[in-house]
């Protein structure tokens, strides 16, 4: 009789040390969440993250932070268009709409099989609701380097969404070359002596190693160019719409 009554005893014993245990754990976990819920300001020795999304107190992505395969696809109104994600490492705006605004972004890796390597760096800043129009870029492939700023115009009307769309559909239709290259120079001219974009102004080093300013009329066509050559010769170039030469200073011997 008094084993049973041990034995109930010891039960009842294990059976308070559960609850409180349980008890215990509870208050631990909600002590945890309370302090991180409240102390909203945490100081970290390190992080280690594949990507970091700075959002507005409505949800809205301003900002993220990230690696290649984690990167967001380009977004208008905080949704897709169609081009692809998971292919830039680095930063990438977005402006209050949830429309992207621009980014950094890097690469550089050499090919294993023939050690030809390439590499480069890209800040740039977008029109509203169009593509990059202020840039720095670096490019270099194998040794064949440009490095620069870059001012481009783009047109208000499509949107960039739209049109890169329009494009998209261009290139997957069933249409015949030819046809496919008239939708595509009418996509890309709309007016004539209008383009939908074009680069206004390089200054910087291009790839024949010459420190270069080029001034663009509103189809891209060079007018103007200042340039000082690898092997220190300077000059001024006057060029018409064809990209020939008019006058240059000094003059050619």
């Amino acid at each position: 009789m008094n084993s049973q009554n041990d034995f109930y005893k010891v039960k009842k014993q294990i059976l308070f040390l559960i609850i409180y245990s349980v008890f215990i754990s509870l208050i631990l976990i909600f002590g945890l969440f309370f302090r991180i819920y409240t102390d909203k300001n945490q100081t970290f020795n390190e992080i280690s993250v594949k990507r970091i999304n700075v959002l507005e107190n409505d949800g809205t992505l301003r900002m993220t932070i990230s690696n290649k395969e984690m990167s967001p696809a380009p977004l208008s109104y905080g949704k897709p268009f169609g081009l692809q994600g998971g292919n830039r490492t680095g930063i990438i705006f977005f402006n209050e709409e949830g429309t992207e605004a621009g980014g950094l972004i890097f690469a550089g890796k050499t090919d294993t099989l023939n050690n030809n390597y390439e590499a480069y760096g890209h800040l740039s800043f977008d029109q509203y609701n169009q593509n990059q129009v202020l840039y720095l870029q670096y490019s270099d492939e194998n040794g064949t380097k440009k490095t620069g700023l870059y001012i481009d115009d783009w047109q208000e009307k499509p949107i960039f969404a739209e049109w890169n769309s329009k494009f998209k559909e261009i290139i997957e239709s069933s249409l015949e070359e030819t046809e496919k290259e008239q939708a595509i120079k009418q996509l890309m001219e709309p007016t004539e002596g209008h383009p939908a974009f074009a680069n206004r102004v390089f200054i910087g080093r291009d790839t024949n190693k010459s420190a270069i300013l080029n001034l663009c009329d509103g189809q891209g066509n060079t007018r103007l160019q200042l340039l000082v050559d690898s092997l220190g010769n300077a000059k001024i170039n006057f060029l018409n719409s064809k990209g020939e030469i008019d006058y240059s200073f000094p003059p050619v011997n």
